[in-house]
């Protein structure tokens, strides 16, 4: 019974593994859950229309177990774009929201002004 559960809990974290890669892959692969560096490859073999080969984001050490990164370029990079552009959004309502406060630091000082020149 001790065995059976062993191997449940081992077959139970694998599993917990293969997700945690699978949720990860978003963007650009930097490092390979293991610590390995990825790197671009091109699939000589695999060919899409006229393009001979099609672009990888691998794990310098990929095994086929479910833990390593192997994405395809085109996924990669569309995400990182996606990414990209919702950064830059968020930076162009920052900084319209900071024009706005420009706009009303100015009046506050022409009030401050105003009063100094009063008293």
């Amino acid at each position: 019974m001790d065995e059976e559960q062993r191997d449940m809990k081992a077959h139970k974290a694998y599993y917990q593994r293969v997700d945690f890669v699978s949720n990860s892959l978003q963007g650009i692969p930097q490092l390979c859950p293991c610590g390995s560096i990825t790197k671009e490859i091109v699939d000589e073999y695999d060919t899409y229309d006229y393009l001979p080969g099609k672009r990888y984001f691998i794990c310098k050490h990929f095994e086929n177990d479910g833990l390593h990164y192997t994405q395809p370029w085109v996924m990669g990079v569309q995400e990182e774009v996606e990414r990209l552009k919702q950064k830059v959004l968020r930076h162009e309502n920052l900084l319209r929201e900071c024009e706005a406060l420009k706009a009303q630091v100015k009046m506050l000082v022409k009030r401050v002004s105003e009063l100094e020149r009063l008293l």
